[in-house]
């Protein structure tokens, strides 16, 4: 681990290699792509990080912005000396993801979306967030993590994780609330990204699991055509965390998207 303007990063892999930035979607951090990381350190540079606020990174006052999550992003590019990386986005991260090349495009050669949206929150949404940001600064983050983390993945997938599942909510909880809180606020005022996907020309990547109830399939399908030649996967037997859901499924596909990428050159 090395820290970055207070984040924590968590580099794998060759330097020298195709770097790739894996952005965690809400509320989880980096462990989130262990398994994908594992699987692409040995012909890519991975780069995992907690977002701020969340994980090993520092919370600060908490009053974060999407714009400042990419500021992050560019911060740890810079620091690392890498010109130029693909970026993985899941959820909260695609949010992040999309602005990112929407700002600083020259920055990224490849774009990887899963169970995300580039719609901002309508009014509803923004009520709902407000109400979740007073409960956790009011109740703290553990019974607010306890509702919300099941509602991101199926009966079968919570089953199929086991003790794995168990002990994920038990690291979540212990996030801090004003951080947990923060990236709400963040997420409530994010842009809409829907004009940007009929600009992306960069070789592009989306995947939604087939139960994913916050980001359907008929969603992403429609988000995915906008974009000029995007593949899009569904990931079968999965909701929302597909990374962790269908963690050899989703490994193998990322890792057929960079090979095309960057072997067939």
């Amino acid at each position: 681990m090395v820290i970055i303007d207070g984040l924590a990063v968590f580099p794998e892999g060759d330097d020298k290699k195709p770097a790739i930035l894996f952005v965690h979607g809400f509320p989880f951090d980096h462990f989130m792509w262990d398994a994908q990381i594992a699987e692409l350190k040995q012909n890519y540079y991975c780069i995992g990080y907690d977002l701020r606020g969340l994980g090993k990174s520092e919370v600060g006052n908490g009053q974060f912005t999407i714009e400042m999550f990419v500021d992050d992003i560019i911060s740890i590019l810079n620091t690392l000396h890498v010109k130029k990386a693909v970026i993985c986005g899941l959820s909260m991260g695609g949010y992040i993801a999309l602005r990112a090349i929407e700002r600083e495009p020259e920055r990224f050669n490849g774009l990887i979306l899963l169970d995300t949206k580039a719609d901002a929150d309508d009014n509803a949404n923004k009520i709902r967030r407000a109400a979740a940001v007073k409960h956790i600064l009011t109740n703290g983050s553990a019974g607010y993590v306890k509702a919300f983390v099941p509602n991101t993945m199926p009966d079968s997938s919570v089953k199929k994780l086991g003790t794995g599942y168990t002990g994920m909510i038990e690291r979540l909880i212990l996030a801090s609330p004003v951080g947990i809180a923060g990236c709400q606020l963040a997420m409530a005022a994010r842009t809409d990204t829907n004009d940007l996907l009929l600009n992306i020309s960069m070789p592009t990547l989306v995947m939604c699991g087939e139960y994913d109830s916050l980001s359907p399939v008929f969603h992403m399908r429609a988000m995915a055509g906008k974009i000029r030649n995007a593949e899009f996967v569904v990931i079968k037997d999965a909701g929302h965390m597909t990374p962790l859901e269908q963690p050899e499924m989703v490994s193998s596909i990322i890792s057929t998207f960079l090979n095309g990428l960057f072997l067939s050159k």
